[in-house]
């Protein structure tokens, strides 16, 4: 299957990895970062071949990021869905993982990888294929509405470089996309939103609009196992008594 690989060279020597393949069949048995549970819960063929090219494009992508055993990782999501490498549960190893983002759409499966630290969002759509002006008012408000009403803003760059925001900030819809404007006509800009700073990028690309959002991670995850050892931590530096039955290790036996 054909793969393209794009690194991106970020400020202070951040890497940033796109990687796009067309969808095709995949056996799920050839993979390592698939949830058997939620393959089965696929209706339709069309889904289940989106959802297996993208988790097998996304294992390419960490083979070139130089991630080649996969054995120990899985992928995680938060309470908002967004997904996530990290350690198998119980392992103890401590990889330097990166930031992930995963999208598919008309044939097309994209990924993105970001090193640690940073986040990433993606999202692709097919460039014969702009949202409606019925779904303007969802998306955009005040004078970027009236914009995008009278044909001023590339709706489709709007679409996809509100929703790439919204994975990087592992929002997702659970971040209204009015309160995200893009600025007109900016192959590349930076956009604040609370404490976060989003560079925007449109990756150009023949069949989909691809827009790319990153940034410093200011609300980075942890694992079990992260948030117990800092736990001790704290109870070591507080010069509390710690081990067996202490309250740090009582509260997450």
């Amino acid at each position: 299957m054909d793969v393209k690989f794009d690194f991106i060279e970020l400020e202070h020597n951040a890497r940033l990895l796109v990687a796009t393949c067309r969808v095709r069949p995949i056996d799920p048995t050839t993979l390592t970062l698939i949830d058997w549970d939620e393959i089965r819960t696929f209706r339709t063929d069309k889904r289940k071949d989106e959802h297996l090219s993208a988790r097998w494009l996304l294992e390419q992508a960490l083979g070139e990021w130089g991630l080649n055993d996969l054995t120990a990782l899985m992928i995680s999501r938060t309470e908002e869905r967004a997904p996530y490498l990290n350690v198998i549960h119980g392992m103890w190893i401590q990889y330097s993982l990166p930031s992930i983002s995963i999208s598919h759409s008309d044939g097309l499966a994209c990924v993105a990888l970001i090193d640690e630290g940073w986040t990433v969002g993606l999202d692709a759509e097919p460039l014969n294929r702009p949202p409606k002006p019925a779904v303007f008012d969802m998306m955009a408000k005040g004078e970027e509405l009236e914009r995008l009403n009278a044909g001023k803003i590339d709706s489709l760059l709007a679409w996809t470089g509100k929703e790439a925001i919204q994975k990087a900030l592992r929002m997702g819809m659970h971040f209204n996309p009015r309160e995200i404007e893009i600025p007109i006509g900016d192959l590349e800009s930076e956009i604040s939103i609370g404490n976060s700073k989003i560079q925007l990028r449109n990756f150009l690309h023949p069949t989909h609009k691809i827009m790319l959002a990153y940034g410093k991670d200011s609300t980075p995850i942890r694992s079990p196992e992260e948030a117990l050892l800092e736990a001790t931590r704290d109870a070591m530096d507080s010069g509390a008594s710690w081990g067996v039955g202490c309250s740090t290790t009582r509260n997450n036996s």
